[in-house]
């Protein structure tokens, strides 16, 4: 038997710590609405408590971070340390940026979905959050 969603899929993007440019978070927030998410946009400056912390309030199924700043290394680690603290365990971590490839392998290992480098298609990315949440969430 296929697993289906009773509902549409929850997202939370944020924009965490200083990176100021939030159009490409803008536009996936958008994009993953036109797909029939439920998107929850954080804006600007937030910090790696409050983005958990929201996922827990919101009830997410997905957090996405869009990060352009070089932080990467900071950010995906603390947040995955939060969620673990938290016992967050079937929210999906996932985001993208300027993040070299090198850098994407360490975050995968220590738990965070895929990440998604600029020009990747908004199929793409849809795509894989609804295969992740069908698999991996419980509705």
């Amino acid at each position: 038997m296929s697993k289906t969603l009773n509902r549409p899929i929850r997202v939370l993007v944020a924009k965490v710590g200083l990176d100021g440019h939030d159009r490409g978070a803008k536009v996936i927030a958008t994009s993953l609405r036109d797909a029939g998410m439920e998107v929850i946009y954080t804006g600007l400056r937030q910090t790696p408590e409050m983005v958990v912390n929201t996922a827990l309030q919101e009830d997410v199924d997905a957090i996405g971070i869009s990060i352009l700043s070089g932080a990467h290394m900071t950010v995906f680690p603390k947040i995955v340390e939060i969620m673990r603290q938290k016992e967050v365990k079937d929210v999906l971590l996932t985001g993208g940026g300027i993040i070299p490839e090198s850098d994407m392998k360490k975050l995968k290992d220590i738990g965070v979905g895929e990440l998604f480098a600029p020009g990747t298609t908004m199929e793409t990315i849809v795509n894989y959050i609804k295969g992740w949440v069908v698999e991996n969430r419980n509705f």
